[in-house]
């Protein structure tokens, strides 16, 4: 699971791909996971931008700052 962002995005290492890849072939939870991800990722990749409504964009400034504070 820690890896599985690089793993996706091609940015690991052969060994550790190998790795996965082997515990993939031998988890079905791990490949449907891996998987379905990908497909929803290929998806996504094909919409077009679509801007965020202004109250929107307030309502998710304000969860951020709630939830991280006045961090830098």
């Amino acid at each position: 699971m820690d890896e599985l962002s690089e793993y996706l995005d091609e940015d690991v290492e052969p060994g550790l791909r190998r790795e996965l890849e082997a515990h993939m072939a031998q988890c079905p939870n791990c490949w449907v996971m891996v998987d379905t991800t990908k497909k929803t990722l290929n998806i996504y990749k094909g919409l077009e931008a679509e801007p965020l409504p202004d109250d929107l964009k307030f309502r998710l400034k304000e969860a951020i700052h709630a939830k991280v504070g006045d961090r830098p």
